[in-house]
């Protein structure tokens, strides 16, 4: 993704999103190529955001025709679209969104692409995936070295998650009057370089980061940072819908269905599966209440517009800094929670070693 002179007639048009992350950023984002995969409703506003800020080029890829259920909450697309392919029925709406952004329809089945397919995009946002694709997806993304997204949503619980691989980026802020060092700031955060410039007689501090990332696969097994682990306090403000994710991931691995049935034996699957998950997180019993696993199997599924809005412009508003690359994306897993209007994000990765302990 090379970087190009911006016109003057773009500079007019997105002149309020340049004043927020600068001229330097937008040119990165016009020169941007981005792959959005599955067109429900959280990609409709994901692609929306990401069209208005000015991407230079987004394809959208879902095999999948419009149906009388995805009405409800897909505003690209009308009921003289069921029968059409989705991103064929939504892709003139998204069009006349901005149509300096180059847009392109692909109707394959995205478990027929090869590695080297994602080696074409900057960045590739896989939404409303089943695990095992969501995994195949994001082995493929790192064999191609280029950054993921994954996220989904059921009714009024989503989640965001972000592998990154090795992602720089910059933090500018007043100068401290304690001279920020290069150093390691966590086990996934480095400070790597630190600059400075005066403008209108301020001191600006310029900051350069590397965020280090794990792979959905080693994310879905790893336990809560230490500081949960060794604080009950913080157990307890732990959200359940972690647990209920991996239950569901779990379930989808073991059975090949996208959702647990009505049936005895899928919820009885289904709550031991959660039973287990949320002791492997060694969280308090309590917190995984019976009300939370109804309200959970009740929503699976099911789209609520707000609820997409809200995380797709998440989603969307990330990838623009990542490609931007200005300020802390997320790192690496946000869940959220409609009921409790929360949206906490926790860093998972595999707990190794320290690098100068011999391994036993």
């Amino acid at each position: 993704m090379a970087a190009q002179t911006i016109s003057a007639d773009e500079i007019a048009l997105y002149d309020r999103q340049i004043r927020l992350w600068g001229v330097k950023a937008q040119e990165r984002l016009r020169t941007a190529s981005v792959l959005v995969i599955t067109m429900r409703a959280l990609a409709n506003e994901v692609v929306k955001n990401l069209v208005l800020a000015g991407i230079g080029s987004v394809t959208i890829l879902d095999d999948h025709l419009v149906t009388e259920d995805d009405l409800g909450s897909q505003f690209l697309i009308s009921d003289q679209h069921i029968g059409t392919n989705r991103v064929l029925a939504a892709l003139p709406q998204v069009k006349a969104l901005n149509p300096r952004t180059s847009l392109q329809a692909d109707i394959e089945n995205i478990l027929s692409k090869p590695p080297e397919f994602y080696a074409l995009f900057d960045m590739t946002i896989a939404t409303d995936l089943d695990f095992e694709t969501l995994k195949t997806v994001n082995a493929a993304c790192r064999l191609a070295n280029k950054p993921l997204y994954g996220a989904g949503t059921h009714g009024v619980y989503g989640f965001i998650f972000a592998d990154l691989i090795e992602h720089e980026y910059v933090i500018e802020r007043e100068k401290p009057n304690i001279a920020t060092q290069i150093k390691v700031e966590s086990t996934t955060r480095s400070i790597i370089a630190i600059n400075t410039k005066k403008e209108n007689g301020k001191q600006t501090e310029i900051v350069t980061k590397r965020e280090l990332y794990s792979p959905i696969i080693l994310a879905n097994t790893s336990p809560l940072p230490s500081e949960y682990l060794t604080s009950r306090r913080r157990k307890l403000q732990v959200p359940p819908l972690l647990t209920c994710l991996r239950a569901l991931w779990e379930f989808q691995s073991l059975t090949g269905q996208l959702l647990p049935s009505n049936s005895h034996a899928d919820l009885q699957l289904f709550t031991t599966l959660a039973t287990e998950k949320h002791k492997e997180l060694q969280l308090p019993a309590e917190t995984l209440r019976s009300d939370f696993l109804r309200s959970f199997l009740q929503n699976l599924g099911s789209e609520i517009a707000p609820v997409t809005a809200f995380l797709g412009g998440q989603v969307a508003q990330d990838a623009i800094n990542v490609l931007g690359q200005r300020e802390q994306p997320i790192q690496n897993f946000l869940l959220f929670d409609g009921e409790e209007s929360k949206g906490p994000v926790y860093a998972l990765h595999p707990i190794f070693p320290p690098i100068d302990t011999p391994l036993s």
